[in-house]
């Protein structure tokens, strides 16, 4: 009886050091998937656009709220057809970047243009870039 307790022990001893599974299967860690970090869209063109440093907006410029409520509105102008001289025209669109306490010269506002296009609908940066380069502002 003691010699079927050794070698039950044994073989199970050796069962539990092997592993279970046949020598044709060989069991891979699993590996966990990596979360993806998406940035949104509102993060690249804030991140972008603090990053820039525009020299109209050192003394006072817009909050990240008021920054906001432009892009959304130039794609939508972009998307009509419209060029950025009618988006930023008072006859026009009237979306010029510009505040109550808050202004923007004209060669940071096409930047911040481009940065927001970059960001929220990127099929238009071409043309704002075309548009930039023909009014000699890029």
């Amino acid at each position: 009886m003691r010699t079927r307790t050794t070698v039950a022990a044994a073989t199970l001893a050796a069962l539990l050091l092997t592993g279970c599974s046949d020598s044709n299967t060989h069991d891979k860690p699993k590996t966990e998937p990596k979360p993806t970090h998406t940035v949104s869209k509102q993060d690249r063109f804030l991140s972008a656009v603090h990053d820039a440093d525009f020299a109209s907006w050192a003394d006072k410029g817009p909050t990240d709220d008021e920054l906001l409520d432009y892009p959304a509105q130039w794609c939508e102008a972009l998307h009509s057809g419209h060029s950025v001289d009618y988006i930023f025209s008072g006859g026009g669109a009237g979306l010029y970047p510009i505040g109550m306490e808050w202004g923007t010269k004209r060669e940071d506002a096409n930047e911040v243009l481009l940065l927001a296009v970059t960001a929220y609908c990127p099929k238009y940066r071409s043309q704002v870039a075309q548009d930039l380069r023909a009014s000699g502002a890029y």
